[in-house]
């Protein structure tokens, strides 16, 4: 049975030369197993191994019973023992969950604290089993079903995927290994004991001896798939970044197969959202037909996320984000001068040049107005940077008539989310300039300006510039 982890362990690649590696041990049969094997195996990988326990506060007496036999245990070995004491029943979630949580929390603590390399989990092929018929019952796709992972991108492995629970006692008891029974176990309020002692044993006896097997088995190609669809999906989305929120073209999804679209609206959930929970089959259903759709404006709030549809984008953020926003900003302009956004990652100037002048390239947009038709006693106009207002409306330079900005939102396919912060100056209370439609009519540059009054704008630098 050595051999049989030692070739798993290797296949995975789990153990690098020389790690430091946190054995996970509740001292249930699994994780006392797993303690000595990977004490006999550490020297093919000059691993440092220490000892790992967690007493969750559950089950009173028993567990702390729990805890002092794995600490005698690490003492007998001499290894290195981190401890942790938790009550859980005072977190206000699943108990079940709870616990996970808080044991995932603690391994992750010691690896990114430099303690640890990696942590090693006894999950077993039986664990698998269970996992993967627990998640199909409960409508799991098929990232759900590639189950429990041989190595988590936590830093978490599992050497003993591919033993089963009931060969692993077998073992300790030729070798008169103890270990210690959580009654817990046994109790059918829990969902995972119920599956484990009722439904997976009936579903062996009335269906298929070999239903374990069969679910493991289903795991690996699943996971196989799921590494496959990985690689897909990241060359269809933006490389990872913390900003937020994230607006993609609906186009990236129109001829894009289901199965490979799916993916990628679950990356982007997770990408904004940080995790998966919560999110079920629907609510990707409902994100996919919302992004098919041949036009319109549609918007959905999913657990942790709030996904907007307007025109030819989709933007996906967490709740709140338009309503934690102040509406409205106006700042006093000076020529020449700048000015940042809010909540924006571009900037507003103004230069003032002599039309025989050669301008300078800009970054973005860039507009002229006849500097001239601005009066001021001190020779700086009353000129004012505000964000699009409902009712606002002038006449650009070119057409015939006034128009309401909102129309030509409409027109240009302005996304609803961009036109709150959408910048116009005003003079005097009077519009003279908008963003990408340009000077007013009656302030714009013409062939007998003399001097132009250049308005630009241009990408701040995200490194310095939270959304």
């Amino acid at each position: 049975m050595l051999e049989r982890v030692a070739e798993f362990i290797t296949r995975h690649r789990m153990f690098g030369n020389g790690q430091r590696v946190g054995v996970a041990v509740s001292g249930g049969a699994d994780s006392v197993f797993l303690l000595h094997v990977l004490r006999e195996l550490a020297p093919r990988w000059n691993l440092k191994l220490s000892v790992i326990h967690i007493e969750h506060g559950i089950r009173g007496a028993d567990s702390v019973a729990d805890a002092e036999f794995v600490r005698a245990l690490a003492a007998g070995f001499g290894l290195p023992f981190h401890f942790r004491e938790a009550n859980i029943p005072a977190i206000d979630d699943n108990l079940e969950q709870a616990a996970r949580e808080v044991r995932q929390n603690f391994y992750i603590e010691l690896i990114r604290s430099g303690t640890l390399d990696c942590v090693a989990t006894g999950h077993t092929r039986s664990d698998q089993a269970e996992t993967v018929l627990y998640r199909l019952l409960r409508g799991s796709g098929l990232a759900g079903l590639s189950g429990i992972l041989p190595v988590a991108s936590e830093g978490i492995v599992r050497p003993l995927l591919e033993v089963r629970r009931g060969d692993i006692e077998a073992w300790l008891r030729g070798h008169e290994i103890e270990w210690r029974e959580d009654a817990t176990n046994q109790d059918r309020a829990y969902a995972r004991n119920r599956l484990r002692h009722e439904i997976l044993p009936l579903l062996r006896d009335s269906f298929n001896p070999q239903l374990d097997e069969a679910l493991a088995n289903l795991a690996t190609l699943a996971q196989d798939e799921e590494s496959y669809w990985q690689s897909e999906v990241a060359r269809h989305l933006p490389p990872t970044t913390n900003q937020q929120p994230l607006v993609l073209p609906v186009s990236q999804f129109a001829s894009t197969p289901p199965a490979l679209a799916r993916r990628l609206i679950r990356r982007i959930f997770k990408q904004v959202k940080g995790d998966l929970r919560q999110i079920d089959f629907a609510h990707v259903e409902r994100v996919l037909a919302m992004v098919r759709s041949a036009e319109g404006s549609d918007r959905v709030i999913l657990p942790g996320l709030d996904v907007y549809r307007s025109f030819d984008w989709i933007r996906v953020a967490r709740p709140g984000l338009d309503s934690g926003r102040e509406r409205d900003f106006s700042f006093p302009l000076a020529a020449p001068g700048t000015v940042e956004l809010p909540r924006s990652n571009s900037r507003i100037s103004l230069q003032i040049q002599e039309k025989t002048a050669a301008g300078a390239a800009c970054v973005t947009v860039v507009d002229e107005l006849d500097w001239l038709r601005f009066s001021s006693s001190d020779g700086q106009p009353s000129l004012e940077l505000r964000n699009w207002r409902p009712g606002d409306q002038y006449q650009p330079a070119g057409q015939s008539k006034r128009e309401k900005i909102k129309f030509l939102f409409q027109e240009a396919r302005i996304p609803l989310w961009e036109r709150r912060n959408w910048p116009i100056i005003t003079y005097n209370g009077t519009i003279v300039w908008v963003r990408r439609f340009g000077a007013a009519a009656e302030f714009a540059a013409g062939p007998a300006t003399r001097v132009v009054l250049r308005v630009g704008e241009s990408a701040l630098d995200l490194s310095r510039n939270q959304i």
